[in-house]
């Protein structure tokens, strides 16, 4: 059974940025902003040089996050639309670089599977270990 529905890819697939929080080994949370895509199963995030991000650090000692994507199409009614995911963040060697990839043990989703105007239901679900 694949890990996203075929509604929340195409969601994904459209947004351009992801929001990844993650914490140091000290306990002090970071958040940051990056591009993303879907790959299978999982998250993957590249950009310039992520060794020398705080994530990168972060993620070494406690792969533990939690990302958000998720936009606001229209104000009138209030309608959101996101996607939250709880898993872990690994770096890994690509195309000559790093990039991270983040797999997906709790997502939560709103405004994306159900198409409602006004404050969407929230949709929760645990993800089978692999």
């Amino acid at each position: 059974m694949a890990v996203f529905t075929d509604a929340e890819i195409a969601y994904l697939e459209a947004q351009p940025l992801i929001r990844i929080g993650s914490v140091s080994p000290s306990g002090q949370t970071d958040v940051s902003v990056a591009t993303f895509g879907v790959d299978g199963d999982t998250l993957v995030s590249g950009g310039f040089a992520i060794e020398k991000t705080v994530r990168f650090k972060n993620v070494l000692s406690n792969p533990r996050v939690s990302v958000i994507i998720d936009d606001l199409p229209i104000t009138d009614p209030w309608s959101p639309r996101g996607f939250k995911v709880r898993g872990t963040m690994v770096a890994e060697e690509h195309d000559g670089g790093m990039q991270f990839r983040i797999t997906p043990e709790v997502i939560w989703s709103w405004g994306i599977n159900t198409k409602t105007e006004g404050i969407p239901p929230m949709e929760r679900r645990t993800v089978p270990a692999a």
